[in-house]
């Protein structure tokens, strides 16, 4: 079986030991050691420990923000718009659970730098799904007596909490549960007019 790049390796090892014994208790000898590489090979991608914290943290914000970027650009209505970028935030936990439980545990440990760039792409994140509950709302597809930060916060609270309880091994596929996260969320969002539409059955957990 082919080797893992020395990057990768570090990562992956990395991941394993911040979750389990957090960032400070870790030291770059034993994440050189348990991935079997070398303090040269570790130099060679991270410049230090806060480095590779701050790649472990960019790697899943990255991956969400280009997918809410990419259904914004695909799709014409909020509604689908909302759609897709529930799910894609929820199907992301399949690749990047892990990261995500570090990010919550050790977030606090990164350095200003980093910290403000984690954060700007979460305010990016943040102002899209904002910008498309707005636009929701405008065009009348979302009912008018939600309030815009309410509903959008009540989505991230939702979907944010998955990394605590999800288990490849569960009940659910990833894919089912982000299903029924989207049938949640368009089933309280959608006005009455606009969920009957044909083309938004899709949305709906009874029509898969």
């Amino acid at each position: 079986m082919k080797k893992k790049p020395t990057k990768e390796r570090i990562i992956e090892t990395a991941l394993n030991l911040f979750e389990e014994y957090g960032f400070h208790a870790v030291t770059v000898d034993r994440i050189v050691k348990e991935s079997r590489s070398s303090k040269g090979g570790f130099y060679h991608n991270f410049k230090s420990k806060d480095e590779l914290l701050y790649t472990v943290h960019d790697s899943f914000i990255t991956y969400i923000l280009d997918k809410a970027e990419d259904a914004y650009n695909r799709y014409t209505t909020p509604a689908e718009r909302l759609y897709e970028t529930i799910r894609s935030f929820v199907m992301m936990f399949e690749l990047y659970r892990p990261h995500v439980t570090v990010f919550y545990q050790e977030s606090l440990y990164l350095s200003s730098d980093y910290y403000d760039a984690i954060k700007q792409k979460r305010r990016r994140y943040k102002d899209m799904m904002f910008r498309v509950v707005e636009e929701g709302k405008a065009c009348g597809e979302f009912r008018q007596e939600i309030p815009v930060p309410i509903t959008s916060m009540a989505i991230f609270g939702m979907t944010n909490w998955t990394y605590k309880w999800y288990k490849e091994s569960g009940q659910y596929s990833i894919q089912e549960i982000a299903n029924i996260y989207a049938d949640l969320v368009m089933n309280a969002v959608l006005t009455k007019e606009a969920s009957v539409k044909p083309e938004y059955a899709r949305f709906f957990l009874a029509s898969n």
